[in-house]
């Protein structure tokens, strides 16, 4: 007999899949009318994303901001709130780790890049438990306030890197003072990906466990589900609230800080390029689930490492990839749409 947990996994699993294949069929249709075959199409699709090494390389390294960013979305939808800024919470955990990896006069290499990384989980933390704050305080709404406060985050970046902290060695761009190159995160050994992928892994792994084993989890999925019984169970609303909103703003936070020394070792705009929002794809195709964020999160960074390879053979924008995750959104929302009416008529049989 089947584990009801298992099931209830497996379904909404199932849907997301449903919805992604449901996605390249429209946008294989789509490229088809550009005149490029729909075979050819999703064979280059593959081979830029794990059709050779370099390709998984890019996607894994593109993959890790995706889901630690998808995370900021997930853990406050299971308080019932709808929170749409990663991107901000990203922004800031990286100038989070240019301020504190400059200021720190450390010679430890180990010691140093882990401080950087909490520094951007606290700046991307509170950052979003902000919002949820304003939201239990205030009445303001979530969606609403954290996509405003991405812009405020981007504008942030954008006046410190211009002028408080910019280096005016870099005349090619606008960028921040540069953390100390030993504080670099260093490759996975053998391979061209930085340890970001497994920091993702790893988080994930440890709030499936805090979500499902602990009275704390049980509590936020009593507060999502059913506000009313939360209060009438005596549970601390508003402050399981904020600590799930800085838990997920955290995650996000820490994806900006892994950017920073990992790959750019400063901030600038190269910080602003969407993972955030592509974190918002993923969170719903996870479904509030987050082991499958991991699948989901290596997916996307797989369509997101294909683009050039798109650009190259057919000759069509980079952004072409983004046109197919616009399309994954919607069949994600329309096979939410279709579940909310088919499943429930077809269990009552």
């Amino acid at each position: 007999m089947l584990d009801l947990r298992s099931q209830e996994w497996l379904e909404p699993f199932l849907l997301s899949v449903g919805a992604l294949i449901v996605a390249l069929l429209l946008f294989g249709a789509f490229m088809m009318l550009q005149g490029i075959p729909p075979l050819e199409l999703y064979s280059a699709l593959y081979i830029g994303s794990f059709g050779t090494r370099i390709s998984i390389e890019n996607s894994l390294t593109l993959a890790a901001p995706i889901l630690l960013a998808a995370l900021c979305t997930l853990i406050a939808a299971r308080v019932g709130l709808l929170v749409m800024g990663g991107e901000g919470a990203i922004v800031l955990g990286g100038l989070g780790a240019v301020l504190v990896g400059v200021a720190l006069p450390l010679s430890s290499p180990l010691l140093g890049s882990l401080l950087c990384l909490l520094a951007g989980a606290l700046f991307g933390g509170l950052w979003i438990a902000m919002a949820g704050g304003l939201k239990r305080v205030r009445g303001v709404n979530e969606t609403i306030s954290t996509l405003l406060l991405n812009y405020i985050a981007i504008a942030i970046l954008n006046h410190l890197i211009s002028g408080p902290i910019r280096d005016f060695s870099q005349t090619l761009k606008a960028q921040s003072w540069s953390i100390p190159s030993y504080f670099m995160m260093p490759n996975i050994p053998g391979w061209s990906v930085h340890w970001g992928i497994l920091i993702g892994i790893l988080v994930c792994v440890l709030l499936h466990v805090l979500l499902r084993h602990t009275t704390f989890g049980f509590s936020m999925d009593v507060v999502g589900g059913n506000n009313r019984a939360a209060q009438m169970a005596g549970l601390p609303i508003t402050s399981i609230v904020v600590i799930s909103c800085f838990l997920g703003g955290a995650a996000a936070g820490l994806a900006g800080a892994i950017e920073v020394v990992a790959v750019h070792g400063a901030a600038s705009e190269s910080l602003v390029v969407g993972f955030g929002y592509t974190g918002i794809l993923v969170a719903f195709l996870a479904r509030q689930k987050p082991l499958a964020v991991i699948f989901f999160a290596l997916l996307m960074g797989g369509i997101a490492a294909s683009g050039g390879l798109l650009q190259r053979r057919f000759d069509v924008p980079y952004a072409a990839t983004a046109v197919l995750q616009g399309m994954i959104f919607l069949c994600v929302l329309a096979s939410s749409a279709l579940s909310g009416r088919i499943l429930p008529e077809r269990k009552s049989k």
